[in-house]
């Protein structure tokens, strides 16, 4: 009876990969692969439907048995060797599926930073000559005799000019950084921290061995970005009192080593609904790098890239845990 019970298991067991194999053989492109499953898994169907019918019974052997054995063991090896060649034509398209997505979102960010340059120079060179004219005018003025309520008219629009032109050339470096264009990421970046220093208590330390080394566009525009988007994160949102950091050439490497003793929050919330995280991790996955990020409440937070300076990417993928 337990014999009987086996067979019977086997045989439903079998019947049921069958159907699944047949649901398969129009999915994918290796129809073979499934053919010879559906072939393998119905002879050992019949072979296990006629041992349940001998069970009990002294019945020699049928000389066929010897060849269904046969057929099915080359059915399913033959099988089993397509279905790697079908894992490895999956592989393929998946590896083509991730070159294709980043291809897409390098374009994208270049697409954005050119539209940022052309934003940035129309406003230097079209607004800015308007303004500089105004406020040469309103100097001329002030050379000739005026009241004292005219005088103040004129120094207080020609103080208004020069905090406009000030906020446009504030604005316009923001949207394409001239001196990350002139003299390279570590002098950028530098740039950027000097201006934010200014406006914020919390003390910002930054080392580097770059020097005036440059890199490729979209790895300094990236990086830059990257820096400027942690570095506002950590001013606006973690309350901090230091931001350390340093930016590295380590061989083929640029490796960016980035802290705050802030509140520290919870990595993969904040991945998921916001503080520009989701952004930087798609930026530095443009570029191939990794994005690794270490954070809990009350114990700050610790970010760490790398991105090869070489055309080979690293294995890219982002990593975000709770201390």
């Amino acid at each position: 009876m337990f014999i009987k019970l086996l067979l019977i298991i086997a045989i439903l067991v079998q019947t049921i990969a069958t159907i699944f194999a047949l649901k398969l053989v129009r999915t994918t492109k290796y129809n073979s692969v499934w053919i010879l499953f559906i072939v393998g898994f119905s002879l050992l169907s019949v072979e296990r439907f006629f041992q349940l019918m001998a069970v009990g019974k002294e019945v020699e052997p049928r000389w066929w048995f010897f060849y269904l054995g046969i057929v099915v063991s080359v059915c399913l090896s033959i099988g089993v060797m397509y279905a790697h060649k079908l894992f490895k034509y999956i592989d393929r398209l998946t590896r083509q599926r991730q070159l294709m997505n980043k291809r897409i979102l390098t374009a994208v960010l270049r697409t954005e930073e050119k539209a940022r340059s052309r934003f940035s120079k129309e406003l230097h060179d079209g607004l800015g000559p308007l303004l500089s004219s105004a406020k040469m005018s309103l100097t001329a003025l002030s050379r000739d005799e005026n009241n004292p309520e005219q005088k103040a008219i004129i120094d207080n629009t020609t103080y208004v000019i020069e905090e406009a032109i000030r906020s446009l050339r504030e604005i316009s470096n923001n949207l394409s950084p001239h001196v990350l264009n002139d003299f390279g990421l570590a002098r950028g970046v530098e740039h950027f921290i000097s201006k934010s220093a200014a406006m914020h208590e919390a003390s910002i330390c930054f080392t580097t061995n770059l020097k005036t080394n440059r890199y490729d566009t979209d790895i300094e525009v990236i990086l830059y970005r990257v820096i400027c988007e942690l570095i506002n994160n950590s001013l606006k949102h973690s309350g901090c009192k230091a931001i350390n950091f340093s930016l590295a050439q380590n061989g083929n490497m640029l490796v960016l080593d980035y802290t705050d003793n802030g509140r520290g929050f919870n990595p993969q919330a904040m991945m998921d609904c916001g503080m520009g995280l989701s952004n930087i991790s798609s930026r530095i996955n443009s570029l191939g790098g990794t994005f690794d990020i270490v954070s809990a409440k009350g114990k700050g937070m610790r970010a760490t890239i790398k991105v090869s300076t070489r055309n080979e990417p690293l294995p890219t993928h982002h990593k975000h845990n709770e201390k």
